[in-house]
């Protein structure tokens, strides 16, 4: 049997200007299964946490002085919120999980067009099939 070599070349300029989306650093996270779950412009790590359960907050649209994030989340909504109990009172959560392994993932406090979207810690990993250092905190050892 014959033996089969392919080549390829690459190419590029050191001359040419970078595109606006050439200079994004695009970020992918995983679910704890591996499955891709998000992109998004900027590490999960420098954005924001909600006080009352630790969550990284997305912003998901434009306020007066704040630009939304770009991002893509790859989860099943759920059909039903979950109501959970707060400080001062309760709060719907419109929850998001993995596809694969129907992890929850998130969640969001509006059915449509919410100004935010909420990460659970320690759900996502950048490093797929890696289990992120905050996923079993609060945990009890036995």
């Amino acid at each position: 049997m014959p033996k089969v070599i392919s080549r390829s070349a690459v190419s590029s300029s050191t001359d040419a200007q970078p595109t606006p989306s050439s200079a994004t650093n695009l970020r992918v996270y995983y679910c704890l299964c591996g499955d891709f779950i998000l992109v998004i412009e900027k590490s999960l790590a420098s954005l924001p946490r909600r006080k009352t359960d630790n969550a990284i907050i997305i912003r998901a649209q434009d306020s007066e002085g704040h630009k939304a994030k770009i991002f893509k989340l790859n989860a099943r909504p759920a059909i039903e919120p979950v109501l959970i109990e707060r400080d001062g009172g309760h709060e719907k959560q419109y929850r998001f999980s993995c596809a694969r392994c129907s992890l929850n993932i998130g969640y969001q406090t509006s059915p449509t067009q919410p100004p935010f979207l909420y990460i659970l810690p320690g759900a996502l990993s950048q490093i797929q099939g890696q289990v992120p250092p905050e996923a079993f905190d609060g945990e009890n050892a036995t």
